[in-house]
């Protein structure tokens, strides 16, 4: 269980340092709200891929 949350905790720090990235070096806006976008989706899949064993349902990975 401790292993979960920290890989989790991992996902979610990985994922604010690609957002402070994205917002110190991409100059359009747009382009800045779509890579967000997907780094949160890739975010939330990793979270998700890591959650589905604990309730139940087979690893894909």
């Amino acid at each position: 269980m401790l292993t979960l949350i920290i890989g989790i905790l991992i996902i979610i720090v990985v994922g604010a340092i690609l957002f402070w990235v994205i917002d110190r070096f991409c100059p359009e806006a747009r382009l800045a709200q779509l890579l967000k976008l997907l780094v949160v989706l890739v975010c939330l899949g990793a979270i998700v891929a890591r959650l589905l064993p604990l309730i139940g349902y087979p690893s894909v990975l």
